[in-house]
């Protein structure tokens, strides 16, 4: 991500013409590139960005008081060892972190309960066994990439958590201490890409429980052609079975390797109905419709200008407010504020 590496506070009452009213800087060599928000509680994640940011300054999430948003204070900052946190999921009570921890190789999963948001507390953790290196796990990846938590979303006692290109994982929480797998599935290595994001679809579709994975166009195993998103069935949960793909229409002709960044990266993980926006990194925003989720398709596309000295545009994550407006971050330029109208 390019500077500025803070996080924004802006008010899009009026969304043609958004009033920035707060920022919160890190210092160098850190970023804060997501943020959640509930219950006047805001949550950003402190990352390194390589290898030059201060360990002082050090990892984890920095929790503040935004019930006024033009003056956001800090509560505290929950610490852990490591690059830090990547991204995560708040639902104004706990908070679902992918951390890097002392003594485990690569990211895990944890729950922090933020009743008091003053003192975060741990209540469970959750690893693929061999990542544990303190405990004397044995660790089978010596040929392969190191194991690494991307993000866990919660539905229900449900965690439907990506883990890079160790594929993705189905937990069990309802004992939060004690997280158990119930599933795991892997498209790597047959196919290049790491699993970005592991998104419940909260209603069935076709009489069936759906769920949209996307891989991001990143880190691959080899050159390949852009990264997709599959749609699985999870109507037996202890057994994902993918039911269709998507891929942005014409982006992929014959299979050839593309560079990075020109496939997929992000659905919103907020929406409504059965079109979900995702962010397609240099295809922007695509919107699909996964009402028939053995046929998704895409019913609409924004594809934003690119930033000043760029090729293309680099569009990151997306999001939906309650008035059904996008938000389209990109990687370089800053937000694009969409209102989709005619998309069926």
């Amino acid at each position: 991500m390019r500077w500025p590496s803070g996080t924004t506070i802006v008010d899009v009452a009026d969304p043609r013409h958004p009033r920035q009213l707060a920022t919160i800087d890190l210092p160098q060599g850190w970023h804060s590139h997501k943020v959640r928000v509930a219950n006047g509680i805001m949550i950003v994640n402190h990352e390194q960005l390589g290898e030059s940011g201060s360990a002082e300054f050090g990892g984890g999430i920095g929790i503040y008081d935004v019930s006024c948003p033009s003056t956001p204070k800090l509560i505290t900052k929950w610490r852990t060892a490591g690059r830090g946190v990547h991204r995560y999921d708040f639902d104004g009570r706990y908070a679902y972190l992918s951390p890097t921890v002392e003594g485990y190789v690569g990211n895990i999963m944890m729950i922090l309960d933020l009743a008091d948001p003053a003192r975060p507390v741990e209540v469970g953790r959750w690893w693929i066994p061999g990542q544990w290196k303190a405990g004397a796990e044995p660790y089978p990846w010596h040929d392969w990439p190191a194991p690494r938590c991307h993000h866990p979303l919660r539905m229900g006692n449900r965690l439907y958590v990506s883990y890079w290109h160790h594929g993705l994982f189905i937990l069990d929480i309802s004992d939060m201490s004690r997280p158990k797998a119930v599933a795991h599935a892997n498209t790597s290595p047959a196919f290049a890409h790491p699993t970005h994001t592991c998104l419940p679809i909260a209603h069935p579709l076709k009489g069936r429980r759906i769920m949209v994975v996307a891989d991001e166009d990143v880190a691959k195993l080899r050159p390949s052609a852009p990264s997709f998103s599959w749609i699985y069935d999870i109507t037996l949960e202890q057994l994902p079975v993918p039911i269709a793909t998507f891929q942005v229409p014409g982006l992929d002709v014959d299979g050839s390797p593309q560079s990075p960044m020109s496939g997929c990266h992000q659905p919103a993980e907020r929406f409504g109905g059965t079109v979900i926006p995702f962010a397609w990194f240099a295809q922007g925003l695509r919107l699909v419709d996964i009402a028939d989720p053995f046929a998704p398709r895409e019913v609409g596309h924004f594809l934003p200008d690119p930033a000043d000295g760029e090729d293309r545009p680099s569009s990151n994550d997306v999001t939906v407010d309650d008035r059904g407006l996008i938000y389209l971050v990109d990687r370089v330029r800053g937000v694009d504020i969409i209102e989709a109208t005619g998309a069926q």
